[in-house]
């Protein structure tokens, strides 16, 4: 007898190759609500562009407006007279008063920050972090006229004691000398901002602490290490992105402070070499300060300072990109 094998009909099928569309890639269909979903997305991100767009080319059009009328030079003119004819304006001494401003409050901010955030993380009991974060978390909602008269009523009376101490012992190098004046300085102001950014760099970071591997850890722990050095070895590697994120955003508001820095600050058109003495400027406090009773002139001259710190910001944000991707590989994020 013949036995011949026969196929059966519940032989599997043969699979059918997937459509190929006209590009040469296999084509799947889409679901509706993931069209919409992307044309949302992409509108979103075309519309911010387009705004941001638009915001540069009024900025640009009315500083131009300015500038051709302007009497002196922009960049380093050490007045602000709109009144004259022509007017007279410049921004150096508010662009010294930004930067010089921001710089302290991060100097003061970053570190306590990071401290903080730390500690929550990683030493702190859980029935203590957690009403601690809730208290941080309030800050970041205080309004900023709060802080400003906080500062004018509580630390500017205050100090005195920390501003002698300062003329004592570090007077002699120019920046910390001090002559007696109201302590309404740039010093003042720097600490003032560094109060204000203190939340935002501590909850951002105290995030991103809360992602590390819990595996890196006990790694580090397995070989013997500290909790310092599971620290330093796991976490401030693995959250050193997300840090300098924390600190842009700080920066951001530092940058931009308008009502707390015009409460505390005696305002002048002077560059001084020490931070104690009072008087200086920041762009902010300036078109917060003359915009109501500005001429059309006027006006159009601080939108040329809104120009600049529009500029500042924008280069801030594209260096911390640059930063942030440069280290990406040493996040510890692909370990």
């Amino acid at each position: 007898m013949d036995i011949s094998t026969k196929t059966t009909d519940a032989s599997p099928p043969t699979p059918q190759p997937a459509a190929v569309g006209k590009h040469g890639a296999a084509h799947t269909k889409t679901r509706p609500g993931d069209r919409v979903f992307l044309g949302l997305s992409r509108g979103s991100g075309i519309l911010l562009l387009v705004i941001m767009a638009a915001i540069a080319v009024f900025l640009t059009y009315r500083a131009s407006l300015a500038i051709s009328k302007d009497h002196g030079n922009f960049l380093t003119t050490f007045e602000w007279n709109t009144n004259l004819i022509p007017p007279t304006f410049g921004i150096a001494v508010l662009a010294f008063g930004t930067v010089v401003s921001s710089i302290i409050a991060m100097v003061l901010a970053v570190p306590v920050a990071v401290a903080i955030a730390l500690f929550l993380t990683h030493y702190a009991p859980r029935r203590l972090s957690g009403p601690v974060a809730y208290v941080i978390d309030l800050l970041a909602a205080v309004p900023s006229i709060v802080y400003g008269l906080w500062g004018a009523l509580v630390l500017v009376p205050h100090m005195n004691g920390l501003f002698g101490w300062l003329n004592d012992y570090l007077g002699w190098t120019g920046i910390f000398s001090w002559d007696g004046g109201a302590p309404r300085s740039m010093l003042t102001v720097g600490i003032l901002l560094a109060i204000m950014i203190l939340p935002i760099i501590t909850n951002v970071s105290r995030e991103v602490f809360r992602q590390v591997p819990q595996m890196h850890e006990e790694a580090a722990l397995a070989l013997g290490a500290t909790r310092w050095e599971v620290i330093r070895m796991a976490v401030l590697p693995f959250g050193r992105s997300g840090v300098i994120s924390a600190s842009m955003l700080g920066l951001g508001r530092a940058l931009g402070e308008t009502m707390a820095v015009a409460t505390v600050l005696s305002p002048d058109f002077d560059i001084h070499a020490s931070l104690l003495n009072p008087g200086g400027g920041t762009f902010a406090q300036n078109i917060a300060s003359k915009f109501g009773e500005a001429t059309q002139d006027g006006r159009d001259a601080l939108i040329a300072s809104g120009l600049i710190l529009f500029v500042i910001t924008l280069l801030v944000n594209g260096a911390a990109r640059a930063i942030i991707a440069r280290r990406k590989e040493y996040s510890g994020a692909n370990a």
